[in-house]
């Protein structure tokens, strides 16, 4: 069976001089394509460690990533970039938006790291308008971020991880600076994705918005200490 993204005995260790960080500590993992995973865990659990490894931004140290059956633990700064590029999206909680960019704009940005550098073409410009629109913003393409609340800026961050059409959603504390009611909106269109078929990772702190997922991994001192299906309200309620 190919998963969506799997690791292997993954160790992820940082030389600080005389102190070595074992961020990651032998991990091994798992994610069926289709599969939504909350991974929790306190502060230094390694949690942010995994995400940054599954999406290609850090390398592991010693262990082996395979993305869509590849392994990309060895590949170039360039491959590795171009692979990141079409089969990941990401959405981080500082929604990390281009302020100068207009919404349009900054949905396109992904597009112009495609190989080749290609210029954005009117096909490309209708796709961005059509999930501008299926996010909410259809009425809201010219606008900043500065001139967005922060659940318009997050639905823009997951209209621009969708551009590339990325089988894998990795979301780094998606709802960490929204309210209560943006939060659940948020959600609702993750598992929307999650419905059509795309695989989502996501990092939380909160039980409740974990409650959603299939499936909780939680992490401690750079190891899983648990990795269940979920079985919580939220997740029976989410699929009803």
């Amino acid at each position: 069976m190919t998963f969506a993204a799997e690791l292997v005995d993954v160790h992820k260790h940082y030389d600080l001089g005389d102190v070595v960080v074992k961020a990651l500590n032998g991990v091994s993992a798992q994610f069926p394509r289709g599969d939504f995973v909350a991974i929790m865990g306190s502060s230094g659990s390694g949690k942010s460690t995994m995400l940054n490894l599954l999406g290609g931004l850090d390398r592991p140290t010693d262990g082996q990533y395979m993305l869509g059956g590849l392994n990309v633990s060895g590949l170039n700064d360039d491959e590795l970039s171009r692979i990141r590029n079409q089969m990941i999206g990401f959405i981080f909680q500082s929604y990390n938006l281009v302020p100068q960019y207009t919404v349009l704009e900054n949905i396109e940005v992904p597009l112009h790291y495609r190989p080749g550098y290609p210029t954005i073409s009117r096909a490309d410009e209708q796709r961005c308008i059509q999930i501008a629109g299926d996010v909410g913003l259809g009425e809201r393409l010219d606008h900043r971020p500065s001139q967005l609340s922060g659940g318009q800026q997050q639905r823009v961050a997951i209209a621009r991880a969708l551009i590339n059409d990325p089988e894998i959603i990795l979301a780094d504390e998606p709802t960490g600076n929204l309210d209560s009611a943006t939060e659940r909106e948020i959600i609702q269109i993750l598992l929307s994705l999650n419905a059509q078929g795309r695989t989502i990772i996501m990092v939380t702190h909160e039980p409740d918005v974990a409650g959603f997922a299939k499936r909780q991994i939680v992490m401690r001192d750079g190891k899983i200490e648990s990795d269940r299906q979920n079985e919580s309200i939220n997740a029976i309620a989410a699929t009803t």
